[in-house]
């Protein structure tokens, strides 16, 4: 299953609902990003990354 590497996101689960509120399953994924960064020892690992995250954070890329 696809996770974040940083945050840990993955996909949520819930009810899609019509306007007479039938309820139907659906799935909303996380908007995970595939980048290179540098590790602690110094390593390139490609990872999964939210965008979210992605803005927030100042991860050395590779």
């Amino acid at each position: 299953m696809a996770r974040c590497y940083v945050t840990g996101k993955t996909t949520s689960f819930g009810n899609k609902r019509s306007h007479a509120l039938n309820a139907t399953r659906r799935t909303w994924k996380a908007n995970l990003q595939t980048v290179r960064i540098k590790d602690e020892d110094g390593k390139v690992i490609k990872v999964k990354i939210s965008a979210k995250a992605l803005k927030k954070l100042t991860l050395e890329r590779a």
